[in-house]
C-alpha cells in the first residue's frame, strides 16, 4: 500500500481546485510586483557578501564567469519553473510540481528540500545584513559589543580548521529576523509594498556602485584572472578537477559558481507566490525571468567592478562592497552602499521567508503536516501566520548562532538538488501530461530541462563532501517525519485506503479513522 502512496501523482485539478477553496490566498501580485519580489529575493548576500568570500578564497576575478555559469543552470531551470506556474498557479512551487508528477515521495522530499533552501538561506542573509550594519555603525565611532557581534565560531578555508570569533551570539542578525517575521504576519500587501521600495534603493545602489566603481577599476587587478583555476569539481569529497585548499575543499572558477549559485534563488520564490498573482499564467513566468536576467547581468557586472577595483586577496569577506569604496578613500560612498545593502538584505528576507510558509502550507494542505498548524491562515491578515512565526524564529536562531560559511554551504546543495527535481519534472509531464494546458512553455523541450539537471549536478559535485553529509542528515530526519507522520496522515493516503476498501483490497476503515483527527 505504502508503495502505491509514496508514488502516486496527484492530478493537475485536484491543486486547482484546493487553491479556489476556503484557504485560499488573495491574489493581489501583478507582474512587476512578482518581478520586484524576484529581484527582492536575488539582490542581497550575493551581490554585497558573497562576493568578497567568494574571489578572496574561490575564484580570485574570475567569480565573473562563475556568475555566467551559475546564471546559466539557473537559466534552464527558470525555463521549467515557469512552466510549471503557468500550469499549476498554486503554492508551493517545486513540491507542488513534484507532487503532480512524480508522486508524493518525491514531493515530500522536495518539499522538505525547500525547508531548508529558504529557512538556510534567510539565515545567511540576516547574518550579512548584520556585517553591514554594524560597518554603518562603525563609520559614527559605535560598535556592537564584542560578546553579541557575530556567531561563536567561523571557518578558515585555508587552514581547514574552526576558530572562535570571541562572541556568543549575533544580536543584529536575531532582531532584524524577529522584525521581518512581525511584518510578513501582517499581509503580503504591506510586505510587498516595503519590499518595493526597498528594491527601488538597493538597485539604484548597486548600479551607483557599478557605475562609479568603474572609473576606479586597474586592470592589473584581474591578472591573474583565475588564481585558482577554471575548474574545481570534487566527487563526494575527492577532488577529480583543480586545485583544493589546505582544508581539502576545491577551489576554482566551477567551486565559486557552486558556493554563490544560493544568490539566485529569487526567481524560485516567485513561483511560491503564483496562487496569489492576479494572472498566474502570464505573470509568473514574466516575474521569473525578468528577475533572473535583470540580476544575472548585475551581478556580472559587480563581480568585475569590486575585483578591478581592489586585489582579489584584499577584499574584505564581511563587507566587501562597502570596503572597496573605503580602500578608495570614498567614504561618502561607504555609507551610501551601507544604506543600500541593509535595504536590499532586508528585501531578501522579506521575501524569502514569505516563502517558506507557503511550502509548508501547501504540505499541510495535503495532510504531510499538521494542517491545524501550517495550514492556519489568519482570518483578518489572511496569511500563514503560525508557520510565518515558526519560520522567523528558526531563522534568527540560525543566524545569530551559524557562521555564514556553514550557511551558504548548507543552502548550496539543497537548492541545486531542488532546481535539478524540477527540470526531471517538466521532463515527465510532457509525456504523462501531453496535452495538458500550458500558456507558457520550456523552448526546444527536452534538451534545456536536461542541460538543466547536466548544470545543477555539475555545481552540485562542484562542493565539498561536507555538504552531501548535512544533506543526507537533513533528508534522514525528513524521511523519518514522512514515515512516521505524513505517510499516516496523507490526504492521498486516506484517500487510497477507502478505494481500496471500497474494492476488498484492505479490511473495511483499516488505518482511516486515526489519520483524520488531525484535520
Amino acid at each position: 500500500m505504502w508503495r502505491r502512496q509514496a508514488f502516486t501523482s496527484k492530478p493537475l485539478q485536484v491543486l486547482l481546485d484546493e487553491a479556489s477553496g476556503e484557504h485560499r490566498l488573495h491574489r493581489v501580485l501583478g507582474p512587476w510586483a512578482l518581478s520586484a519580489l524576484g529581484i527582492g529575493a536575488i539582490i542581497g548576500t550575493g551581490i554585497f557578501v558573497l562576493v568578497g568570500e567568494a574571489a578572496h578564497d574561490y575564484t580570485g576575478p574570475s567569480l565573473m564567469l562563475s556568475f555566467v555559469v551559475a546564471g546559466t543552470a539557473c537559466i534552464f531551470a527558470a525555463l521549467c519553473y515557469a512552466e510549471f506556474a503557468s500550469m499549476a498557479p498554486v503554492a508551493g512551487s517545486a513540491y507542488t510540481y513534484g507532487y503532480a508528477t512524480m508522486g508524493e515521495l518525491f514531493a515530500w522530499i522536495i518539499g522538505w528540500d525547500l525547508v531548508l533552501e529558504y529557512a538556510v538561506s534567510s539565515a545567511a542573509v540576516a547574518h550579512g545584513w548584520s556585517k553591514y550594519f554594524q560597518n554603518l555603525l562603525g563609520m559614527v565611532d559605535l560598535q556592537v559589543p564584542l560578546a553579541w557581534r557575530d556567531a561563536p565560531f567561523d571557518y578558515n578555508l585555508h587552514t581547514g580548521e574552526f576558530h572562535s570569533t570571541g562572541s556568543y551570539f549575533d544580536l543584529p542578525a536575531f532582531l532584524i529576523s524577529l522584525a521581518v517575521t512581525v511584518i510578513l504576519v501582517i499581509g503580503i500587501r504591506q510586505s510587498t509594498w516595503a519590499n518595493g521600495i526597498m528594491v527601488i534603493i538597493k538597485v539604484a545602489v548597486v548600479l551607483f556602485a557599478i557605475l562609479v566603481g568603474a572609473f576606479y577599476i586597474n586592470p592589473d587587478n584581474w591578472t591573474p584572472f583565475a588564481p585558482y583555476g577554471y575548474t574545481g569539481v570534487s566527487f563526494f569529497g575527492h577532488t577529480v578537477l583543480g586545485q583544493e585548499s589546505a582544508g581539502g575543499k576545491p577551489v576554482g572558477m566551477l567551486a565559486g559558481a557552486a558556493i554563490i549559485f544560493f544568490a539566485y534563488i529569487g526567481f524560485d520564490a516567485v513561483s511560491t507566490h503564483a496562487e496569489e498573482a492576479k494572472k498566474p499564467e502570464r505573470d509568473v513566468p514574466i516575474g521569473i525571468i525578468v528577475s533572473l536576467v535583470v540580476c544575472t547581468l548585475l551581478y556580472i557586472a559587480m563581480a568585475a567592478v569590486i575585483t578591478g577595483m581592489v586585489p582579489y586577496n584584499q577584499l574584505d569577506k564581511g563587507a566587501p562592497v562597502a570596503d572597496a569604496f573605503e580602500q578608495i578613500g570614498m567614504p561618502g560612498a561607504q555609507l551610501l552602499i551601507n544604506i543600500g545593502a541593509i535595504a536590499g538584505m532586508t528585501s531578501v528576507m522579506l521575501v524569502t521567508m514569505l516563502s517558506q510558509p507557503r511550502v509548508l502550507l501547501a504540505m499541510a494542505r495535503d495532510g504531510l503536516l499538521p494542517e491545524k498548524f501550517f495550514g492556519a491562515v489568519h482570518e483578518t491578515f489572511k496569511t500563514p501566520w503560525k508557520s510565518t512565526i515558526v519560520t522567523g524564529f528558526a531563522v534568527a536562531g540560525l543566524s545569530s548562532l551559524l557562521p555564514l560559511s556553514v550557511l551558504a554551504d548548507l543552502v548550496n546543495i539543497g537548492t541545486l538538488l531542488a532546481f535539478a527535481m524540477v527540470c526531471l519534472a517538466v521532463l515527465i509531464m510532457r509525456r504523462t501530461h501531453p496535452d495538458a494546458h500550458r500558456p507558457f512553455r520550456v523552448p526546444f523541450s527536452p534538451l534545456l530541462p536536461m542541460l538543466g539537471i547536466g548544470f545543477c549536478l555539475l555545481l552540485m559535485f562542484s562542493l565539498p563532501i561536507e555538504n552531501w553529509l548535512r544533506l543526507a542528515g537533513w533528508l534522514l530526519v525528513g524521511f523519518a517525519i514522512y514515515f512516521f507522520y505524513g505517510r499516516r496522515h496523507s490526504k492521498m493516503g486516506i484517500a487510497l485506503l477507502r478505494e481500496e476498501a471500497e474494492h476488498g483490497l484492505s479490511p473495511a476503515g483499516a488505518n482511516i479513522d486515526p489519520v483524520q483527527d488531525d484535520k
